[in-house]
């Protein structure tokens, strides 16, 4: 994405994601984002949460459950392996049009930053301790290619992310979207939308997710947006530095307004286009700024300790939004940074900024 209409050079394809192929249940290499192996006792509900369990018994036992101590250090108790545990046995993928999912262990950390971190907002603060289960979140953010799908299908049309450049998608109906940019890469993160459009995404991939996995859930789901707290907790990886490779921003380690990277202040970067986190997500910092499920609160007074949306006595004209995105200066591309946003079109900073991942339990 440039600032300028129009898309300028050609996006590398390396490291995006394939979802094309199959209906079964597909392990995903560490190292690859295409798709390898397939999983057996795919095709049934009962079959399928046996399998979903697995995946959560196949985490290593400190890192399946662990109430691991909130320390001034942040998240404890992990060996150096551990918090580079990110094999394909924590990947899966429940549908065609599913994205690939990563289990993220549950554990206690300190969410927030402390007074001394080099850019630090005062919304990121007080620092606090949450306790989370174990979950599961989008190894990439939703993709450009992956939206389509959902418009094509079903026609929904989302408002324009600047409403005084008439930026938006395109969707007529009859099977026909088009992206906010003309030859806007299929990997590219979806971006130009806003909380509500990400609802819609969610409640279309559950139909589908139900069809193809019958007696899957009970009730809504199973995927959602992530907490606030799923977000960071997920986005730090057992590490509490101001992002997750270290307390220096370095150089081509995410896409930003000073990241040192061929994308910076230019367009956005294919969402596997830099390196994994130890949990093995990708694009967490930098590239698209990603919705959560919460409410704004100007601060962490009264947050929620469990890792739950925090929406009571909040702002809920607007949602946080979190990672930071290309054309940011570095102090938001942090694991902490966090913003609020109405994604009404008429937010300079963030009008065509934010895209989303999804996030869903485990049993």
């Amino acid at each position: 994405m440039e600032k300028r209409p129009g898309v300028r050079g050609n996006m590398s394809q390396n490291g995006s994601p394939s979802l094309k192929n199959g209906g079964t249940i597909r392990a995903t290499d560490r190292g690859d984002n295409r798709r390898s192996g397939v999983v057996s006792k795919c095709c049934v509900a009962h079959d399928h949460n046996l399998f979903l369990a697995s995946v959560f018994h196949a985490m290593k036992p400190g890192l399946v459950g662990g109430l691991l101590a909130v320390t001034a250090a942040g998240l404890t108790g992990l060996s150096a392996a551990e918090k580079n545990y990110g094999d394909r046995e924590r990947e899966f993928q429940e549908c065609v049009e599913c994205p690939v999912m990563v289990a993220i262990p549950g554990g206690s950390f300190a969410m927030g930053s402390p007074s001394t971190e080099p850019g630090r907002f005062d919304s990121e603060g007080p620092q606090h301790g949450v306790t989370l289960r174990a979950f599961a979140l989008g190894k990439f953010d939703v993709t450009s290619e992956q939206f389509l799908a959902f418009l094509k299908e079903t026609g929904y049309q989302p408002p324009p992310c600047d409403r005084v450049q008439k930026l938006g998608w395109h969707s007529p109906g009859k099977g026909i979207a088009h992206p906010p940019y003309v030859g806007e890469p299929p990997h590219w993160p979806a971006v130009c939308l806003n909380w509500k459009d990400a609802q819609a995404y969610i409640v279309w991939l559950n139909l589908k997710a139900r069809k193809a996995r019958p007696g899957l859930v009970n009730g809504p789901g199973p995927y959602r947006l992530p907490s606030e707290a799923e977000w960071e907790y997920a986005a730090r990886a057992g590490t509490m530095t101001a992002r997750w490779w270290g307390n220096d921003l370095g150089r081509g380690n995410a896409n930003c307004n000073g990241c040192g990277s061929p994308y910076d202040y230019r367009y956005l970067a294919d969402v596997g286009r830099f390196g994994p986190n130890p949990f093995g997500l990708f694009g967490m910092l930098g590239n698209a700024w990603q919705w959560t499920e919460d409410c704004w609160h100007d601060s962490y007074a009264g947050a929620p300790s469990d890792g739950s949306p925090w929406m009571a006595d909040g702002d809920c004209m607007k949602h946080v939004i979190r990672g930071g995105s290309w054309d940011n200066l570095p102090v938001y591309v942090r694991s902490a940074a966090r913003s609020g946003s109405k994604g009404d079109g008429l937010e300079s900073d963030y009008s065509s900024l934010a895209g989303f991942r999804l996030a869903r339990d485990l049993p």
